[in-house]
């Protein structure tokens, strides 16, 4: 289960700065691919990460997909962000009814390497979706779910269920669970010294000299 405390910290902070503070720790491998943007800019995305994979399959018939596709809805934790890989860049690996039985079971929202369809229906529903493309094409007879709560890779970046997400209009940043206490800490903190340095600035002061006292910009 979700750390409640944490996700609600989580969903105050913001992309640039929680990236700012992993790299501060040495972790400059930290974000999803530039392509993967949220389908509504002013949609922020916050909580424990829970994993899913797939791959196309053309020889299936469309029980088969659609039973593995509505397993994954079943499966799906409540109060966590759905991360899918699907091996997959033609079809949508999102739609309108999946994306509102998700969020009529809890799940916060959800993050695909690959495309959403039923666009228009989804903004208006609010439920939060990060994907690379647009497509009318789905799963049915084509693609099937190979994996849910296992380890997954998006470009060079390994996601693990468990690990914390945060996604906002400039990108996706995830942070392992094992330091996530510690990086939101760091990042509140991070975020008031940027206050106090804009305080500084608007105030007449140099900004050479407010980043030599502060060490941020």
């Amino acid at each position: 289960m979700p750390n409640n405390d944490l996700v609600s910290r989580l969903e105050k902070c913001y992309t640039g700065a929680v990236y700012d503070v992993l790299r501060e720790r040495g972790m400059k491998n930290t974000i999803l691919p530039h392509a993967i943007k949220s389908i509504d800019p002013e949609k922020k995305l916050a909580g424990k990460i829970w994993t899913c994979s797939g791959e196309i399959d053309e020889s299936l018939d469309k029980d088969t997909t659609m039973l593995s596709w509505t397993k994954m809805l079943s499966k799906a934790p409540s109060d966590s962000v759905i991360i899918c890989q699907p091996n997959d860049g033609t079809i949508a690996h999102m739609g309108e009814l999946s994306a509102e039985t998700l969020k009529y079971r809890g799940v916060r929202g959800y993050i695909v390497d690959g495309g959403c369809r039923d666009v228009d229906f989804i903004l208006k529903l609010g439920f939060p979706v990060f994907c690379k493309y647009f497509t009318p094409s789905d799963v049915v007879c084509r693609w099937k779910v190979k994996t849910l709560g296992k380890p997954i890779k998006i470009g060079q970046l390994l996601i693990n269920t468990g690990d914390y997400v945060l996604g906002d209009i400039d990108g996706v940043v995830v942070i392992p669970n094992e330091i996530a206490e510690e990086v939101i800490t760091e990042t509140e903190k991070y975020i008031n010294t940027e206050s106090a340095l804009r305080k500084d600035i608007l105030s007449g002061v140099d900004p050479q000299e407010a980043y030599l006292k502060y060490r941020v910009f």
